[in-house]
C-alpha cells in the first residue's frame, strides 16, 4: 500500500519560513520523481516544485528563489523549504510521487495535503 504523509504546514506571518516534509512508503522511492503541488481556494492545483534522484529540480516561476525542494532517498522523504512566504502562498500543499512504467503506463500517487496559511 502506497502512502505519502505530509507534515509541517501551519500558520506563518508574511516573510516567514516553513519546511514541509513528505514521508513515502510502499514505493521504490529512488525511482520516483517527487513533487509538491498546491491548491488555493477556488483555483486549480498547480505545480510548485519537482525533484529527481539525480538532483534535477524544477520550480514554478512564482516560487523560484524562495522555495527549495530536496530529498533524502535513505529516509524516503522529500522536503520543501519555503522562505520569504507571501499571503499568495496560502494553499493546501500536496506531495506527489510519479514515474512512468514500461509499456506506457504511469504510477502517480498523492498525499492527503497539508494547509499552509500566510497571514499577519
Amino acid at each position: 500500500q502506497v502512502q505519502l504523509v505530509e507534515s509541517g504546514g501551519g500558520l506563518v506571518q508574511p516573510g516567514g519560513s516553513l519546511r514541509l516534509s513528505c514521508a513515502a512508503s510502499g514505493i521504490d522511492f529512488s525511482m520516483y520523481v517527487m513533487g509538491w503541488y498546491r491548491q488555493a481556494p477556488g483555483k486549480e492545483r498547480e505545480l510548485v516544485a519537482i525533484g529527481t534522484s539525480a538532483n534535477t529540480t524544477n520550480y514554478a516561476d512564482a516560487v523560484k528563489g524562495r522555495f527549495t525542494i530536496s530529498r533524502d532517498n535513505a529516509k524516503n522523504t522529500v522536503y520543501l523549504q519555503m522562505n520569504s512566504l507571501k499571503p499568495e502562498d496560502t494553499a493546501v500543499y500536496y506531495c506527489n510521487a510519479f514515474r512512468r512504467a514500461l509499456g506506457g503506463g504511469r504510477y502517480n500517487y498523492w498525499g492527503q495535503g497539508t494547509q499552509v496559511t500566510v497571514s499577519s
